[in-house]
């Protein structure tokens, strides 16, 4: 299989319970939603086997042994040989998602960012993008040991005030900031 990848990194997580992790970043190309504060460019992507993301997380992490698998949506191209692949090599796998699919097994942590009505019964964190709209109240009983807020970044504009409030409001919701923005790194 051909998977259709954005872009390989090595960075430090810029959100969520691992923020400030060392991980490789796999971003894989397209979505089935199309949110107005997505980060990712869908029409750029090269085609890659699930050898060559191996090989290119290898040269962009060294002796990392953690990858964030992302997107857009990831579960549109992540199958279980990739999965199975990169689990063989010794690579702890952290999955980003909007939760409108089911995932495949062995993945080590799930991160479910819901936009829409999702399948995912449970994840390892919720990270909740406060976007016009949203109400956090619908997921506060979601089964995850971890709920984070996170504010809206549209154009440079941001409405930290709003999740700042909402949490102290909402003492079982956490704060996420996108960290990485913050400090210049990718």
């Amino acid at each position: 299989m051909r998977y259709k990848v954005n872009e390989i990194f090595y960075s430090l997580q810029g959100e969520g319970f691992w923020t400030g992790t060392p991980m490789v970043f796999v971003r894989f190309s397209g979505c089935n939603l199309r949110c107005p504060f997505c980060d990712t460019s869908h029409a750029a992507f090269m085609e890659m086997s699930a050898d060559e993301i191996l090989s290119a997380v290898r040269a962009a992490g060294g002796e990392c042994r953690r990858i964030c698998l992302t997107g857009g949506e990831p579960s549109l191209q992540l199958d279980e040989p990739l999965v199975r692949l990169l689990k063989a090599e010794g690579y702890a796998l952290h999955i980003e998602t909007n939760g409108t699919r089911e995932l495949p097994e062995e993945l080590d942590w799930i991160t479910l960012s819901p936009k829409s009505a999702i399948v995912l019964q449970q994840a390892d964190e919720l990270k909740l993008v406060l976007a016009p709209g949203v109400n956090p109240a619908k997921w506060s009983d979601f089964n995850t040991p971890n709920l984070f807020l996170q504010p809206c970044d549209d154009n440079g504009r941001t409405n930290v005030a709003e999740v700042k409030d909402y949490i102290l409001a909402h003492p079982q919701w956490r704060l996420s900031l996108q960290t990485h923005k913050l400090l210049g790194i990718r």
